[in-house]
């Protein structure tokens, strides 16, 4: 797998998500439960952003219609959404805030 740099560890703000993109890929990452999480930053429903919802219980709300997204799986837990969003390996590299979080959005072949 390829890993890019997304952002520093301390850019990342507990339970506010972070639009990036990876290659083209719109991508959110959410640093919750003292955990890093990369998910598909558009919803299954609608083509809304999932980075301008809220985050709570290490799911992703989508702002427009409700439906909430695990991020450790991408699946829905809340209706209209009925399909998952793809989620995306997460690496830690370093110490303290200027550790870098880096995603990958490829996989080996």
């Amino acid at each position: 797998m390829t890993y890019v740099r997304v952002a520093a560890l301390g850019e990342l703000e507990e339970d506010t998500p972070k639009r990036v993109e990876v290659d083209g890929t719109p991508v959110s990452i959410v640093r919750t439960e003292g955990e890093v999480f990369a998910i598909h930053d558009i919803c299954s429903h609608a083509n809304v952003s999932l980075s301008e919802g809220e985050v709570e219980d290490c799911a992703i709300e989508c702002w427009l219609h409700g439906s909430t997204f695990d991020l450790r799986t991408g699946k829905p837990s809340g209706l209209p959404a009925t399909r998952p969003v793809p989620v995306y390996p997460v690496k830690i590299e370093g110490d303290g805030p200027d550790a870098s979080v880096l995603v990958s959005i490829t996989q080996e072949s």
